[in-house]
């Protein structure tokens, strides 16, 4: 089973608002960025999303180390409150889970790959992290401009 490290993160202006995503998928010595924008959107969900497209990019089941610095996909995975959200019917103390069509969608992913979730502090000394944020914010800001021209 070939070994990845995976980086993540998600970016919005507002929230909601526009949005981007940004991943970097780490094999060997090889590199591969990812990125993608939403027009209306949530810096969670972008989180999310960026964690998706980047499982979605492997070709077979993997073993990965995935760095977030988002405390709310790391603890979801981490402390099983995914589980727990799924055997409630996608309801939590505080009423309904947000994201649910995303958290669904990421599942699967879950299954097919031996995925160890590591939690980075943002803006911080991780080169990775902090490029995944370079292009989660590029991709918000450049479809925005272009949107109001």
């Amino acid at each position: 089973m070939k070994k990845i490290r995976i980086y993540t993160d998600g970016a919005c202006s507002g929230n909601p608002g526009p949005g981007g995503w940004g991943a970097i998928l780490v094999y060997g010595s090889k590199e591969k960025e990812l990125s993608g924008f939403e027009k209306s959107t949530t810096n969670n969900r972008m989180e999310l999303t960026s964690v998706i497209m980047a499982l979605e990019a492997l070709k077979e089941p993997c073993e990965i180390e995935l760095f977030t610095d988002s405390q709310y996909v790391a603890n979801a995975i981490n402390k099983g409150w995914l589980e727990a959200w799924q055997k409630k019917g996608w309801k939590r103390k505080g009423g309904e889970v947000k994201n649910p069509d995303l958290w669904i969608k990421l599942m699967p992913f879950l299954e097919k790959h031996k995925i160890k979730f590591t939690w980075v502090k943002g803006h911080s000394d991780n080169e990775y992290n902090n490029r995944c944020d370079e292009l989660a914010v590029a991709e918000y800001k450049t479809k925005k401009e272009a949107a109001a021209k």
